[in-house]
């Protein structure tokens, strides 16, 4: 037997739900013309999204330290990586 708290199916149908609604918000806000900000509001709603996901339907929520500090240091990578893309894109 496991541990772990089970999640309700409530649970999983409101971040479902969530899911469907910052959906929606991403094909709204392709038509809103953000300029410069465009590409940060989709990134935005992207990490949202990905945050929902890895931590109710992937149960990142609870786990231990280990994993947590493993995630954390690939998500760190993943930014800088993309921090210093957008720096080099926008210098050219």
């Amino acid at each position: 037997m496991s541990d772990k708290p089970a999640i309700s199916y409530g649970r999983y149908l409101t971040i479902w739900l969530a899911l469907l609604v910052l959906t929606a918000v991403t094909i709204t806000a392709v038509g809103i013309q953000f300029g410069r900000w465009s590409v940060f509001a989709a990134i935005a709603i992207a990490a949202v999204k990905g945050t929902l996901v890895l931590f109710y339907f992937m149960h990142l929520r609870y786990e231990g330290a280990l994993i947590r500090i493993t995630l954390s240091l690939a998500v760190l990578t993943l930014a800088v990586i993309m921090v210093l893309t957008f720096a080099d894109v926008s210098f050219r």
